[in-house]
């Protein structure tokens, strides 16, 4: 069976991307720090026919993170598809204006969404290469294409991480592995702030199956 890994995975992005693959077929591997809410999101999963193992590792780990990859692949034969999409607590965010950032608050989004993404990639993306086949996909926030003043300190990590994944999509063109970005301008479910759209994860996530199956874009932008 083919085979996705979803590197912070939770309730909303990480569970509907989940359901949406492993609804055609695919086992699915959940990789995040909480081994509780992990093995739920199994359950749930297992309840929907669906094959699926938890891998805990906080992705801020790279050897654990890297471990946890290994592991899957191991689990599952392969790990044919990557999902990254880790997200801090909505507790624990702190944010400044362009103006009030310092250094240290870049750093820290910098380590959570890019140096994170690239460990997970070099992880994996050695067997794909082998195979010539494989999906890299890659979920940000809408401020890596339009900045908020509000994000001073998560926008530029997001643009750096968008950077990267654009331009590995133009470095892996032509190998039989597909690397996009999908940029997500919506507060996922309820409770959002006032004025910002807002969108149900299962609406999005088809997004991520067409870019995987078509394999000609780089970039989706959600909304449109």
């Amino acid at each position: 069976m083919p085979s996705i890994a979803i590197v912070g995975a939770g309730p909303g992005m990480g569970l509907a991307i989940a359901r949406t693959f492993g609804s055609r077929g695919y086992d699915v591997a959940l990789i995040a720090r909480n081994r509780a809410k992990l093995d739920d999101l199994v359950g749930r999963l297992t309840a929907e026919g669906i094959t699926a193992a938890a891998f805990p590792a906080d992705v801020l780990d790279h050897d654990a993170l890297t471990q946890a990859l290994k592991d899957a692949a191991s689990r599952f034969g392969g790990i044919d598809v990557l999902e990254h999409s880790p997200a801090p607590a909505i507790d624990s965010v702190n944010l400044t204006s362009p103006s009030q950032t310092s250094p240290s608050d870049v750093q820290r989004w910098i380590d959570l969404l890019l140096s994170s993404a690239i460990t997970a990639t070099q992880a994996v993306l050695p067997a794909m290469r082998e195979a010539g086949a494989g999906t890299l996909l890659f979920t940000n926030g809408a401020g890596s294409v339009d900045p908020i003043p509000m994000l001073g300190n998560v926008n530029p990590a997001q643009a750096a991480l968008r950077n990267w994944a654009l331009n590995l999509h133009k470095e892996l063109a032509g190998t039989g592995i597909q690397a996009a970005h999908v940029a997500i301008g919506a507060w996922i479910g309820a409770g959002g702030p006032p004025g910002v759209p807002t969108a149900e994860a299962e609406d999005i996530a088809p997004l991520y199956w067409d870019l995987h199956t078509r394999r000609d874009e780089a970039e989706r932008v959600f909304p449109v």
